[in-house]
């Protein structure tokens, strides 16, 4: 093997180690659903800016299942898990570039809606956008 082989393979190496490591910090420190009864507000903000608030009582343990539960949203099952495409009866239309963004307390989620855990006493935001 030449020299510069030894070094890309050992950079490779030491690439997957740090990968590896990354995931196994994500997995430890993601955040946990809470179990057992729970209330959990969801503002929906409308494209034209007019908001509704809805307070739910919920032993669902994501922030998707509540939404289907609730029959508040709807959407389609993709590779990521559900991409909703409405809302409060509100349909993101792909000509005007819309989408519903999800936010928790005014902070965007970095997670999908079927992977975002739910506690009691959470305020989700489901607001109309456009990119």
């Amino acid at each position: 093997m030449m020299k510069g082989s030894k070094k890309t393979a050992a950079a490779v190496a030491a690439l997957a180690a740090a990968a590896i490591l990354m995931l196994g910090l994500w997995y430890v420190n993601r955040p946990q659903p809470q179990t057992g009864a729970k209330t959990v507000a969801v503002e929906v903000v409308h494209a034209d800016a007019s908001s509704k608030e809805f307070t739910y009582s919920t032993c669902a343990q994501y922030l998707g299942e509540l939404l289907l539960d609730e029959k508040l949203a709807e959407g389609e099952q993709g590779p990521y898990g559900l991409f909703i495409t409405t809302v409060d009866g509100e349909t993101a239309q792909d000509s005007l570039r819309q989408w519903w963004c999800i936010t928790k307390g005014g902070e965007k989620v970095d997670t999908g809606v079927d992977a975002t855990p739910i506690a009691d006493g959470d305020h989700f935001e489901l607001t109309m956008s456009t990119y």
